[in-house]
């Protein structure tokens, strides 16, 4: 029971802090004078990625790499099959081509990346700061690009992204303060989510890794949810699938960099013999579904939806 009340108090801290951090943060830099894109390329990737970075390191520093790699993992997994099949069933969602052609390349990218990171058996600091001078080579090429290129169809699903954040009506100060209060929130929050992710895989003889991959990456994952629900909703379909690959990219080249960077991880053998393969499998299904007529279907959205409760059912049974 302690288990379960640390592991919601947790993710309900994640998600409260998460959403007060992302408006607080674009609430200040919109005082500020920030673009759009530049509010929803960083501020907002940062900030719905900021649950799994937080729980990511304290699992890490807590000596249980397998939740913070299952993280990682799990959440791209849980992204592209969970929330986008979700999404799409909701309404069907369009696609950006654009966006997939460049964004998507970039993910695809870092997705090999962290498939070279698995099979090399461990992520060292090297590895973590070839996967963050990464990020931030793609943030600086995209930022230029688009600068130059006077805005593209790209850079307007950004824009809508930081759209899709509520204004608040407070002053500069009180949106910093209520976004520091927001990251105090998720750090809380990642400390009792993996205490209790910890209690839980020992009282119940599993793995932190299958752990990490189902329970801790599904909650950390919300924020993205919500963002995608929003955005079909709103008929902004475009906006969810670019949501969903930004987070992908931050996962892999933010959150893994910066987790190796503070802590080397070995990679778990669950990792290696089921979860990597699968991550890679889910954006190269989604790469597919995205090129039919630009839009994820609802009946693509049934089939992402299906590929993840067989994949939960593989994980669980073994």
């Amino acid at each position: 029971m302690e288990a379960v009340l640390l592991i919601l108090a947790g993710l309900a801290g994640l998600v409260l802090g998460g959403e007060w951090l992302v408006r607080g943060a674009v609430s200040a830099a919109r005082s500020f004078g920030l673009s759009p894109l530049v509010i929803g390329l960083t501020l907002v990737g940062f900030g719905t990625s900021a649950p799994e970075l937080a729980t990511s390191l304290q699992a890490a520093l807590s000596g249980s790499p397998g939740l913070a790699i299952g993280n990682v993992v799990g959440s791209n997994i849980g992204n592209i099959l969970l929330i986008l099949g979700i999404a799409a069933l909701l309404a069907p969602v369009a696609v950006s081509p654009a966006a997939l052609r460049r964004d998507g390349g970039v993910m695809g990218l870092a997705t090999l990346l962290c498939l070279g990171a698995v099979l090399w058996g461990e992520i060292g600091r090297g590895v973590g700061a070839g996967l963050v001078a990464a990020l931030l080579a793609y943030l600086g090429f995209t930022l230029w690009s688009e600068k130059r290129a006077g805005g593209t169809e790209a850079a307007a699903v950004y824009a809508d992204e930081a759209a899709l954040v509520p204004r608040s009506g407070r002053g500069r100060a009180a949106a910093l303060g209520l976004a520091l209060v927001g990251l105090a929130v998720i750090l809380l929050g990642a400390r009792l989510l993996v205490s209790g992710a910890v209690i839980i895989a020992r009282d119940l003889g599993m793995s932190e890794t299958v752990i990490g991959l189902t329970i801790v990456a599904i909650g950390t994952s919300l924020p993205e949810l919500v963002t995608a629900v929003v955005a079909v909703r709103k008929g902004q379909g475009d906006v969810a699938v670019g949501n969903v690959i930004g987070s992908n990219i931050f996962n892999i080249l933010g959150i893994l960099g910066v987790t190796a960077l503070v802590q080397p991880m070995p990679i778990p053998p669950e990792i290696l013999r089921l979860d990597i393969w699968v991550m890679c499998g889910a954006t190269l299904l989604l790469f597919a579904f995205a090129r039919t007529g630009w839009t994820v279907s609802r009946r693509e959205g049934a089939v992402f939806l299906a590929c993840y409760a067989v994949y939960l059912g593989v994980l669980l049974a073994g």
